[in-house]
């Protein structure tokens, strides 16, 4: 078995941690904040000085000009989601992207109800839950989730399948997170779409655990929609621009109902202010707006640097190592002191371990370790959640992240 100093000294991606500025400490929390691209420095002083320079002509003026500055990340997002660059758009966060897709996608009738994960993110459920009742619909009828068996902690494939089987003609929406933030468990998101499809209902996912995560075929999976924000593994800061993915086939129908802006408009005539909305042919006719350029300079600096590094194979690769990595030494040093309740089956999982405590408190646990030094995530109820990021965390780090586990846990 390789040890910590073997696996670093072998890994042709420890170079990159030298792009990202980490806080103090031990840094295992990128699944909810990525950490900050050296890079970005840079880009937003360039757009702060084309800003002082040029004013409102920046919006117009060369390569990264503010109009299309979006569009220089389209490519790079369709090669993390496997989805090609007419069905991909940097836009907005999480939050208002799944509500602008759900119009498109919720059309509630006899066919109603929607499909989520019991354990699904607040802002999940009560963006369904809101736009449940804004169809006049009743969520405590229309709003399904499914969730683990009794005494179990993951979900089963073979119970999703049957969910959706089973609500059949009264299932409007699949709408489930690639990865659960509760667990870390990965979904079959291809096996979900096509039992979604098989009784007529659309397949939609929260990206936001997955994506820079794990690798995703949204085009190739047949996927209606999907979501994702762009400050975890994206890197792309606080409050970042994310993104959305809407399958070919949807992108150019003009029966498909959708909020309009004047940002998804053809941009030949998009500043002679007409009446007449003029639908981009993808799926940038869901913009409602221009986008926030100093809010996507860091993800644009973090995009290159996936580039640099090899795309999501290369660094699935070193995620693999990683989690295996954690494992064996949470059973060497830990034992049953802790118990790691994400699937060990890598098809099952990404870089996020969620943690119970069984030998102390695990929230007395949890503040311990951020005292000592470990960045990580309390989730309530009794979970501790480190995510070792393959891009900047280091095998050492794991190494001496489960020794202090070990000195706090006692």
């Amino acid at each position: 078995m390789l040890d910590a100093a073997t696996l670093d000294a072998t890994d042709p991606l420890a170079g990159f941690r030298q792009q990202f500025e980490l806080p103090e400490g031990i840094y295992l929390v990128g699944n909810s904040l990525g950490a900050l691209p050296r890079a970005a420095r840079r880009t937003a002083a360039a757009e702060l000085d084309r800003w002082s320079r040029l004013g409102v002509e920046g919006h117009f003026t060369g390569q990264l000009a503010w109009a299309s500055y979006h569009g220089l990340l389209t490519d790079q997002l369709a090669g993390l989601v496997g989805g090609r660059a007419h069905e991909v758009v940097a836009m907005n966060s999480l939050g208002v992207n799944l509500h602008l897709l759900m119009v498109s996608f919720y059309r509630p009738s006899s066919r109603h109800k929607i499909l989520i994960d019991d354990d699904a993110v607040g802002s999940d459920r009560a963006a369904v839950e809101s736009q449940i009742r804004q169809r006049g619909f009743d969520p405590r009828s229309s709003l399904v989730a499914v969730r683990p068996r009794p005494g179990e902690i993951t979900l089963r494939t073979q119970d999703i399948l049957h969910a959706i089987a089973d609500l059949g003609e009264e299932l409007a929406l699949v709408l489930l997170p690639g990865v659960r933030h509760h667990t870390g468990q990965v979904l079959p998101i291809e096996a979900i779409t096509r039992a979604a499809h098989a009784v007529g209902a659309a397949a939609g996912f929260d990206l936001a655990h997955a994506v820079g995560n794990v690798e995703l075929d949204l085009h190739g999976w047949g996927v209606d929609f999907a979501a994702w924000g762009g400050e975890g593994y994206l890197n792309g800061g606080p409050g970042a621009v994310g993104g959305a993915f809407v399958h070919e086939r949807h992108v150019d129908d003009p029966e498909l109902p959708k909020l309009l802006g004047w940002w998804g408009t053809n941009p030949a005539t998009r500043f002679a202010m007409g009446t007449d909305f003029d639908p981009i042919p993808t799926v940038e006719s869901w913009q409602l707006s221009n986008a926030p350029v100093l809010a996507t300079v860091a993800l644009r600096a973090s995009l290159d640097i996936f580039d640099t590094a090899g795309g999501m194979a290369a660094l699935r690769r070193k995620s693999l190592q990683q989690f295996s990595f954690l494992d064996r030494r949470l059973d060497e040093v830990l034992g049953d002191r802790v118990q790691n309740l994400t699937p060990r089956d890598p098809d099952q999982r990404g870089c996020q371990s969620s943690l119970r405590i069984n030998a102390r408190d695990g929230r007395t646990v949890h503040d311990e370790l951020i005292s000592a030094g470990v960045r990580c995530d309390w989730r309530e109820p009794d979970v501790i959640a480190v995510a070792p990021v393959p891009l900047y965390n280091s095998f050492d780090e794991i190494e001496r992240f489960i020794a202090v586990l070990d000195e706090v846990v006692g």
